[in-house]
């Protein structure tokens, strides 16, 4: 079985719960995915079955899009809605849309930022959250990213009574980035506590949410032994210019070959043969070579 799954994931499931669930669901153990969700947070998770799994660190490199709220005038020890309060100021008074904006737009291109101490990221071998929980201190590594869009989505919602404000966002982001810290980073521009309150991811892996399958339309189809949930490799490289081997070509690509193709013109393309991607090749000096092998593509 070889695909991409675009999967909704749910709240309250890590990434990992849900490759495990697939595995169980479709008995098959190479599968993986392109970017840890938090289980808090849901939307798009992008899941390689079998020969997908070579695409795995291609999809992560693609832009991903959330959508989610900050709650201005709280922090917590996680950054998020999970963790426990350690900062609280009652705000006098609401932010300007113009001041959220600008602010917003100050933290866009290319920023640094320091991963939350409750997050997966290794340093010496072990979790940051192992060294949160056990109460212990250590460095921890800052990170370039780099952020495409941070937008105010509707109006702020001003809570007068409890003296916070609500921010509904949208962010376009590269690989690494941690939109709890980047609530944080909004908060210390304006001078105030803040944390990450909702998140979903509504992009990734040029997927978008609304494409999604659920993990339970899953099991419907298998138990029906149906599979339009399972997206053919050749999804992914439908913008390549593609060229059919012929049956002496096709051996020369087993074999790693490198081909000469008179009749192309692109830097890149998908080579198929019979109707089935086989491997995406390279031009150099003169020939195509060998960039992504998916020989045993059935479909």
């Amino acid at each position: 079985m070889n695909g991409i799954i675009p999967l909704y994931k749910p709240r309250g499931m890590t990434s990992a719960d849900c490759v495990y669930q697939l595995r169980k669901i479709l008995h098959e153990k190479k599968i993986g995915h392109t970017g840890t969700l938090d289980p808090e947070v849901d939307g798009v998770l992008v899941i390689c079955v079998g020969q997908a799994t070579k695409l795995v660190n291609l999809l992560m490199q693609k832009p991903k899009t959330y959508q989610g709220q900050i709650t201005l005038g709280v922090a917590t020890t996680t950054e998020d809605a999970t963790g426990e309060i350690i900062q609280q100021t009652k705000l006098l008074q609401p932010f300007t849309t113009e001041q959220i904006v600008q602010t917003m737009q100050s933290l866009c291109g290319t920023i640094q930022q320091t991963p939350p101490l409750y997050s997966a990221v290794r340093v010496n071998g072990k979790h940051l959250y192992e060294y949160a929980r056990a109460h212990q201190n250590v460095e921890r590594p800052t990170r370039t990213v780099e952020i495409y869009r941070f937008e105010l989505k509707n109006h702020p919602c001003w809570l007068q009574e409890a003296g916070q404000q609500i921010i509904d966002f949208t962010v376009q982001c590269s690989k690494g980035t941690y939109i709890r810290t980047l609530a944080v980073q909004l908060g210390e521009q304006l001078q105030v506590p803040a944390h990450m309150s909702q998140l979903t991811r509504i992009t990734g892996g040029g997927f978008e949410l609304a494409n999604t399958v659920s993990l339970e339309q899953i099991k419907v189809q298998v138990d029906a032994a149906q599979s339009d949930f399972l997206l053919p490799i050749s999804t992914i490289f439908h913008h390549l210019q593609r060229y059919n081997l012929n049956t002496e070509q096709w051996q020369q690509v087993q074999n790693g070959q490198k081909l000469t193709l008179p009749s192309i013109k692109a830097q890149q393309v998908a080579l198929y043969y019979k109707d089935i991607l086989k491997a995406i090749y390279n031009y150099h000096s003169n020939s195509y070579e060998p960039q992504l092998m998916l020989l045993k593509n059935d479909r």
